[in-house]
């Protein structure tokens, strides 16, 4: 028997607590996923949504606090989830709990590069936003040309967009957390900036690219937990096989 792994999940932009479903059918049966919630949708819709990187992540922190014991587990992120993941294990080393024994980060480039990017899109026009979404491939076209559907979800994407692209990035000491990095081969991104995660920790990250654009997450997500079994089985040596 396999030791169960907790794998602690943030949400995309516009994601919510049920986006990472999907990967429960492609992940091995010890994985438990745990994706936490976001204010502003569901179960949290009434709540107000929030727009300032430091404020998402206290609030993460206020859950996951309650949710971590002394046994390992995993935090993973896609794309604003990956940047959140960081700033979450930074704010959990700052507050002295444990911290993960590993930061599994898809689709975004090193926190840093966030200070050079001019891009805004929570401030682009409606019709170019919507084009932006389409260009993502991860939002059905059904949904973003539904204006009624539109005005649900727009809000909470811009909203959403703005948490990374108002975000400042802090410079911290290296962390002592392996790192697995995979991103699409069709991004928006350079290698450069992607790589530089390794600014981040102190041991030398775990790159991937994988065939797809932003939302190759889904679309390939039996390779992505192939690197991922593989990757913490390599790096981890806690889940041990015993009779």
């Amino acid at each position: 028997m396999i030791r169960p792994l907790k794998i602690f999940c943030l949400p995309y932009a516009g994601g919510n607590k049920y986006s990472y479903r999907e990967f429960e059918d492609a992940a091995p049966s010890h994985y438990i996923f745990h994706t936490l919630d976001y204010p502003g949708r569901v179960p949290r819709i009434k709540e107000p949504l929030i727009s300032d990187a430091g404020e998402l992540v206290e609030d993460l922190f206020n859950q996951i606090k309650t949710k971590i014991s002394d046994e390992d587990y995993v935090l993973y992120g896609h794309s604003m989830g990956g940047l959140l993941a960081y700033l979450l294990t930074r704010k959990l080393e700052e507050k002295n709990y444990k911290t993960p024994m590993h930061l599994i980060i898809t689709g975004t480039s090193g926190p840093s590069v966030f200070e050079k990017r001019e891009r805004k899109r929570h401030l682009m026009p409606h019709k170019e936003f919507i084009q932006e979404m389409k260009d993502l491939d991860g939002i059905p076209e059904e949904i973003l040309d539904t204006e009624e559907l539109m005005a649900f979800f727009e809000p909470i994407l811009r909203s959403d967009f703005k948490v990374c692209e108002n975000y400042v990035h802090k410079y911290s000491e290296p962390l002592n957390i392996p790192i697995t990095v995979i991103t699409g081969t069709e991004e928006d991104m350079e290698v450069d900036d992607i790589l530089l995660w390794q600014k981040e920790t102190n041991l030398e990250i775990d790159f991937n690219r994988i065939e797809g654009k932003h939302f190759f997450i889904f679309k390939k997500k039996k390779e992505v937990m192939e690197i991922i079994e593989k990757t913490l089985s390599v790096n981890s040596n806690h889940r041990k096989a015993f009779n």
